[in-house]
């Protein structure tokens, strides 16, 4: 099974995201979080299932929450490239 491995920008916002969901109710941070690990839980399983957004970068959407995963997958890790806000500019995290 291949690890998970975030890009730093990738999970500073992931926990940015969090906070503010955490701010807005209690556990709904937490719940987000949750929702960002099935997520990677179910790229691990099967990344090839997921559409390709750039080049060789996929996305999956999580669950209950307005967010994609987008990732690259690599002989022996997945890295998480963004856990990006679905209305949020589509192509602000191509530096990374």
């Amino acid at each position: 099974m291949k690890v998970i491995r975030f890009h730093p920008d990738a999970e500073a916002e992931m926990i940015e995201a969090a906070a503010y969901y955490e701010a807005q109710q209690p556990e709904l941070g937490r719940r987000f979080l949750a929702s960002v690990q099935d997520a990677a839980n179910r790229i691990v399983l099967n990344p090839q299932l997921y559409a390709v957004v750039d080049r060789d970068v996929r996305r999956c959407l999580t669950k209950t929450f307005p967010f994609g995963v987008l990732f690259r997958e690599r002989p022996d890790k997945i890295v998480i490239m963004a856990v990006m806000h679905l209305h949020r500019d589509p192509d602000y995290w191509r530096d990374r």
